[in-house]
């Protein structure tokens, strides 16, 4: 049985609380390993938190400035020099374009271990599938990408979340939340199929608890009703339902959702609410707008009605929520959309995992690093290559 064999075999055998350890034995007894770590990405996507436990605590790494951080960026291994001495080999975790920290190993044999690379990015592609299964039955990695404590409202949030980026040959997809250890009604969804992707982006009504609550229960019914097969429209109004059956008019959510064919790039759109669309194109940056519709439970029985919308090879598209476009500086400026397209200029040359992070620390610089005390934040990115044809 040839290595990678010996490792996979390891990983799916292995107990979901000991894929660190099963690997650990494997890549120490098969490739004379001197130290093996995983690291996993926070939520706020600023440092790398190490998995182990006692005696193998370590200090977190930073994201921007380390070898590891360096790897998990660019989404390819990174090797220390290990030219007369041990290397260190720094590897990404990532599924299907959603990255989740970095496994980071020491080789003895500094001069060979640029020949083991391919096995070992292998190795790491099979341990992060294996941790997404994991969380299912262990706290563990959870655990690990937290560098503060959670509030319950931003747990919530980010167990209902699919994840935090995905990648497929059409498109590129990533977004984030912050604050990111304290969102409360900030939200993001997608499903995708052999031909389409739907993506969702709310902004629930409310604070802490509360936001969180109104959140899930739209998210829920608006996948309840994606899930039946019925068309984007209805899915609006059937979670509009269950949103006033529940608050009565007190309490609503504004949701911007997407229906995209990846064949042709067209798009069926419904804008209930408050989340922006700006399209970067050909260099230019410009808002995108739409038929403002209701809000979803606002008022009993609303109908929708979709719109068309068609995307470009090329396209890079930003959804934010009205925590990022009208939020205010010290002085009590705006954001706006000025500076909102000046921030998209600024990363255009970012791959569109790095985006929405890189946006939300321009949102930052304007509000003077103030806590987002009154409304939390989200930024979606989603840059388009569209199919090829055939």
């Amino acid at each position: 049985m040839n290595r990678f064999k010996t490792a996979e075999r390891a990983l799916r055998t292995a107990a979901p609380h000991e894929l660190l350890d099963a690997v650990r034995v494997v890549l120490t007894e098969r490739y004379g390993a001197a130290d093996v770590e995983l690291l996993m990405a926070d939520y706020s996507l600023t440092v790398l938190q190490p998995v182990s436990g006692a005696p193998h605590n370590l200090e977190p790494l930073p994201v921007h400035g380390s070898p590891a951080g360096r790897a998990f960026g660019s989404q390819a291994p990174y090797c220390e020099d290990g030219l007369g001495r041990p290397a260190r080999i720094h590897l990404p975790v990532s599924v299907r374009g959603d990255r989740l920290g970095v496994l980071s190993v020491t080789l003895r044999d500094g001069e060979t271990a640029s020949g083991c690379v391919p096995e070992l990015a292998e190795i790491a592609d099979a341990l992060a599938h294996e941790v997404v299964v994991a969380e299912r039955d262990t706290d563990l990695y959870l655990q690990a990408r937290r560098k503060d404590r959670l509030t319950l409202a931003a747990e919530m949030q980010w167990h209902l979340l699919p994840g935090r980026s995905c990648s497929r040959p059409e498109y590129d997809l990533a977004c984030q939340l912050e604050p990111a250890y304290a969102v409360f009604g900030d939200n993001f969804d997608w499903s995708a199929t052999s031909d389409r992707l739907m993506l969702y982006v709310t902004n629930g009504m409310g604070e802490g608890i509360e936001a969180a609550l109104l959140t899930n229960l739209a998210v829920n019914a608006l996948r309840n009703a994606r899930r039946a097969g019925i068309a984007i429209e209805d899915q609006a109004a059937l979670a509009d339902q269950a949103v006033y059956a529940h608050y009565r008019g007190r309490r609503y959510l504004s949701v911007l959702m997407l229906d995209f064919d990846l064949a042709t790039g067209r798009a069926r759109v419904v804008d209930a609410g408050s989340p922006q669309l700006l399209r970067l194109r050909a260099g230019a940056v410009e808002r995108v707008p739409f038929e403002a519709q209701l809000p979803l439970g606002m008022f009993e029985e609303t109908d929708y009605v979709t719109q068309d919308f068609a995307v470009e090879p090329g396209d890079r598209l930003i959804f934010v929520s009205d925590g990022v476009h009208a939020v205010h500086s010290p002085k009590g400026e705006t954001y706006g959309e000025r500076a909102l397209a000046r921030a998209i200029q600024s990363t255009r040359l970012l791959p569109a995992a790095e985006v929405p992070r890189a946006v939300l620390r321009e949102l930052a610089g304007h509000r003077g690093d103030a806590v987002l005390a009154d409304d939390d934040a989200l930024v979606v990115c989603l840059d388009w290559r569209g199919r090829k044809p055939s």
